[in-house]
């Protein structure tokens, strides 16, 4: 899309000031710990692209306040390289894959644009897990990021777990129901048969050397269940279970430049999703 069609979209430029101003309207407010995920094409003509974007999201939630992404790590060797190559292709990979590090490696690419602007900020901090990593900017950031589990990254005391403690929101600025990363927490806190888990290694740096260390994780790529009995054929089952969030009454509406925006509570997002995994897929 060229920049005049998106400019007519949003109705013109999509500026810092317009951002913060229709972001308070929606209800972003001062001292919020917001987890956010964007779409920025969904915006319109953002003017200064992600730097305008993260710089609105700052000016609102101010100097008390936090913004969380999720990162991961766009470069990390593939889960089936120990099982599915051959020995010499993966001993060449054990030998030289370079280590995960949370300052240089970047953020997955599938993520968008945001995740990467946001750890690069000064003052960001990003969480040591190479696969399931986050990264935070604001108050918080340290506190949201120490010492995230390695086992279990998605779970229990996971930057996820504490975003919901500090009673954190979800902010959807133009991007699609299905990418509400903390269900993945609801997943793995959720009580149903079948949940589906991954083992697999990456290397680290641990007491200053580089090893490879064999993390283990619910299926956030698949599914951590299977869905297939309650969603439809082709929709990521997050979607479905957003839609029902907010027909529940749960969640804020409202447009952020040319975009429908969504404003979750963290605990409603968590305890809505457990509940319905486990309703729906209990039997």
């Amino acid at each position: 899309m060229d920049e005049m069609e998106l400019l007519k979209r949003s109705g013109g430029p999509v500026t810092r000031g317009r951002l913060a101003r229709e972001l308070r309207e929606l209800g972003l407010a001062e001292g919020d710990v917001a987890m956010f995920h964007t779409q920025m094409s969904a915006l319109g003509y953002v003017a200064g692209g992600p730097a305008t974007v993260i710089g609105a999201l700052l000016d609102v939630v101010g100097e008390r306040g936090t913004l969380m992404v999720t990162c991961g790590w766009n470069d990390a060797p593939p889960y089936e390289w120990s099982t599915d190559w051959p020995q010499e292709w993966q001993d060449a990979l054990r030998a030289e894959h370079p280590a995960y590090d949370p300052v240089l490696s970047e953020a997955d690419h599938n993520n968008g644009r945001l995740p990467e602007a946001l750890r690069r900020r000064p003052g960001a901090v990003r969480s040591r897990h190479p696969d399931a990593s986050f990264a935070a900017l604001g108050a918080a950031a340290e506190e949201l990021m120490a010492d995230h589990p390695w086992d279990d990254p998605h779970g229990p005391d996971s930057p996820l777990a504490r975003l919901v403690a500090k009673g954190g929101r979800v902010l959807l600025l133009g991007a699609p129901l299905d990418s509400i990363t903390l269900l993945h927490h609801a997943e793995a806190l959720a009580d149903a048969p079948g949940k589906r888990f991954v083992d697999y290694e990456q290397p680290v740096v641990e007491n200053g050397e580089r090893v490879w260390r064999r993390f283990r994780d619910i299926d956030s790529e698949d599914g951590a269940f299977d869905y297939s009995s309650v969603v439809p054929d082709g929709v990521w089952p997050f979607e479905v279970i957003a839609r029902d969030l907010l027909a529940a009454g749960k969640g804020l509406r409202g447009r952020v430049g040319a975009a429908e925006c969504h404003l979750f509570e963290a605990r409603d997002v968590v305890e809505f999703g457990v509940a319905w995994m486990e309703e729906k897929l209990g039997g």
